[in-house]
C-alpha cells in the first residue's frame, strides 16, 4: 500500500509539472516550477503526516471520532453563510491564514463516527430506533449541509456510509429504505431543476449549475460551447491512443480551464495513453483491494470498517473523477487524490491514508499474538475434551 501511495505521488508531480502551464502563463510568467515545488512540498509534509498518523493505533480514533463530529456541525454551516466563494462555490474557510474545504474534515468525520457507533452497538444493531436511526441522522445532517454547495461530495460520502452500514451488519430492510428514499428525493431535485423557469433556479445557489451540467452531458462535440471542457477532454484522450504522446507533449493541457485538478486524468491519457490510464485505474482499485485484505484479517469491527470505509471514499472519489474525464459522469469537481493539484486537501487526504495504514500496521503486529491466542485455546479445548 506504501508503494502504491509513493507510485501515485510521483505520477502527480509529472502530470502536474505538464499541466501547469497555462497557469503558470497566466499568474507568474510561466514559471511552473513553482506549482511543482508547491505540490513537492505539500506530498512531503503529507508523507509525513502519514507516518505520524500511522504510529497512532487505531482504537485511539474512537475517542477523537465523537468529538470531531460535534466541530463539525458548526464549520460547516459557517462554511454556508460566510465561506470563501471560488468558481462561484461557497465551499472554502480560512483558519489562521490556511485555507480548507470544510467537507474534507466532515468526510473523515461522518466515516469515523459512523464506524465508531456501529462497533459499538453491534448486540443492538438490528434496533431501528436505538442504533440504525440516530446514526443515520448524523449522516443526512452532514450531507445535507454539504451538497447545497458540493453535491457530489455529498453523493460520494453517503454512498461510503451506504457501504459501512452494508458491512456493519446492518438490516437489509433499513438499507433499502435508505435506497429508496434517495432515489426519490433525486426524482424530485430532478424534476424540480427542469420544471422550475431558469430565471427563478438561478437565484438558488448552485441549482443553475447543476441543471447545466444535466443538460451538456453527453452533447456533440459541436453542439454547445457550454460543453467546453467535456469537448478538449475528449480531444486529449482521443489523440493520445494506445501509447500516448509521452510526458510534456499534451497539448490540451493549453485549453482545458481546470488541466491540473478535475481533469487531469484526461492529460494523462494524453501523455501516456490508453495503457497509462488504464494502470493509474488499476493503482487505486489494487489500493482497495489491499483495503479489503486487512477487513478480512482484522479481529476488531472498528478496525475494519474505518479502513474500508476510508479506502472506498478515497477510491469512489478517483473513479468518480476518471469517469468525468472520459464523459461517462457530468462535471462534479471531485479532483484525483494524490495526483492533482491540491492544498490543505492534500494534507487532509493524508490522514485518511495514516489511519489506514494505522489499521494495517496494528493488525500485522497482533497477528502473531492472536495466532498464539488461538493455539492456547485450541489447547485448553482439547484438554477440557480429554477431562470431558
Amino acid at each position: 500500500m506504501w508503494g502504491i501511495i509513493f507510485a501515485l505521488s510521483i505520477w502527480g508531480l509529472l502530470a502536474i509539472y505538464s499541466s501547469t502551464g497555462a497557469l503558470a502563463y497566466k499568474k507568474n510568467g510561466g514559471n511552473v516550477e513553482i506549482y511543482l515545488f508547491q505540490q513537492a512540498g505539500l506530498l512531503l509534509m503529507g508523507f509525513m503526516i502519514m507516518l505520524a498518523v500511522h504510529t497512532i493505533h487505531y482504537k485511539y480514533f474512537i475517542g477523537i471520532s465523537k468529538i470531531l463530529i460535534w466541530l463539525t456541525y458548526p464549520l460547516l454551516i459557517y462554511t454556508l453563510l460566510f465561506g470563501i466563494e471560488i468558481n462561484g462555490a461557497r465551499r472554502w474557510v480560512s483558519f489562521l491564514g490556511i485555507t480548507f474545504q470544510a467537507s474534507d474534515v466532515a468526510k473523515l468525520a461522518i466515516i469515523m463516527f459512523v464506524t465508531r457507533e456501529l462497533a459499538r452497538k453491534q448486540e443492538t444493531i438490528e434496533n431501528f430506533k436505538k442504533t440504525f436511526l440516530p446514526i443515520l441522522a448524523h449522516i443526512t445532517a452532514i450531507c445535507l449541509l454539504i451538497a447545497p454547495e458540493n453535491l457530489s461530495t455529498a453523493l460520494v460520502l453517503f454512498a461510503t456510509c451506504f457501504l459501512i452500514l452494508f458491512i456493519g451488519r446492518v438490516k437489509i430492510r433499513h438499507l433499502m429504505l435508505i435506497s429508496g428514499s434517495v432515489v426519490l428525493a433525486g426524482l424530485l431535485l430532478f424534476a424540480f431543476l427542469f420544471i422550475v423557469p431558469e430565471k427563478a433556479i438561478k437565484g438558488m445557489g448552485r441549482m443553475a449549475t447543476w441543471k447545466h451540467r444535466i443538460e451538456t452531458f453527453g452533447k456533440p462535440v459541436n453542439d454547445s460551447d457550454k460543453s467546453y471542457q467535456n469537448d478538449h477532454a475528449k480531444i486529449a484522450i482521443a489523440t493520445g491512443g494506445m501509447f500516448g504522446k509521452f510526458p510534456g507533449n499534451s497539448t490540451e493541457r493549453n485549453f482545458l480551464p481546470e488541466a491540473y485538478s478535475d481533469f487531469i486524468y484526461a492529460i494523462i491519457a494524453e501523455e501516456y495513453g490508453l495503457i497509462g490510464a488504464v494502470l493509474m485505474l488499476m493503482l487505486y482499485l489494487f489500493f482497495l483491494y489491499r483495503a479489503i485484505r486487512i477487513v478480512l484479517k482484522s479481529p476488531k469491527a472498528f478496525g475494519a470498517l474505518i479502513a474500508v470505509g476510508l479506502s472506498f471514499s478515497l477510491v469512489l472519489q478517483a473513479l468518480i473523477n476518471m469517469a468525468v474525464a472520459v464523459n461517462l459522469f457530468p462535471v462534479t469537481g471531485l479532483t484525483l487524490p494524490l495526483v492533482s493539484k491540491g492544498g490543505t486537501s492534500i494534507l487532509l487526504t493524508s490522514v485518511a491514508f495514516g489511519v489506514i495504514m494505522s489499521v494495517s500496521r496494528y493488525i500485522e503486529l497482533d497477528e502473531p499474538n492472536l495466532e498464539i491466542e488461538s493455539k492456547e485455546n485450541t489447547n485448553e479445548n482439547l484438554v477440557l475434551a480429554n477431562e470431558g
